[in-house]
């Protein structure tokens, strides 16, 4: 019997794959995102688009090797690898430096340290009162302000925003941006720490 590879070991032969191809930087992962998705271009990897793809792009697995890695990178667990899944998995967690700055904003609205971040937590920070749908009268500031934790990562819709829900929405992002720098400036504009 021959020893399963461990999804980090399957991963680590993908990522060279991509770079021995030239994706390394977020412009070219995403242009292996989108020639991976390129049979329906839906922006989500299912297992035949995942499995045809990577082998595409000479990664030496087999189909039960990009099954086990599919469903380690699928985080929202519906069944297929979106963007962000596929950029945070093949460019791994926020390093030390970003995490710092992903944390001071999470502790300065977590303001009662109970591990969530709630409506209540996001207030006078987020002003929903001139919204254009609570302006118009289509919703009340309640429901834009469940809106926003729900887009901001609210992954589980229970009107809170966990750590690990903020870790993971700003992998997402961490990921998408490929000076430390620059998003440390962008931590620091939007959150004014």
């Amino acid at each position: 019997m021959v020893d399963s590879k461990t999804p980090q070991q399957i991963l680590y032969i993908v990522k060279e794959s991509l770079n021995a191809r030239g994706a390394s930087t977020i412009r070219s992962l995403g242009r292996a995102f989108r020639s991976i998705d390129s049979y329906n271009g839906d922006r989500k990897i299912d297992k035949e688009e995942f499995y045809v793809g990577l082998k595409e792009y000479g990664a030496d697995i087999s189909k039960k090797e990009a099954e086990v890695l599919l469903d380690y990178l699928d985080t929202d667990k519906d069944g297929f690898v979106n963007y962000d899944e596929f950029l945070v998995g093949i460019r791994g967690k926020p390093n030390a430096k970003r995490q710092t700055f992903i944390d001071k904003a999470y502790f300065k609205f977590d303001k009662d340290g109970d591990g969530r971040i709630t409506a209540a937590d996001l207030r006078g920070v987020y002003d929903c009162s001139s919204h254009p749908k609570v302006q118009s009268g289509e919703m009340c500031e309640e429901e834009v302000y469940v809106k926003f934790l729900q887009n901001f990562g609210d992954k589980n819709r229970d009107g809170t925003i966990s750590r690990d829900e903020w870790n993971d929405y700003y992998a997402a992002v961490s990921s998408s941006i490929d000076n430390d720098d620059h998003f440390i400036t962008l931590m620091i504009t939007a959150w004014r720490l």
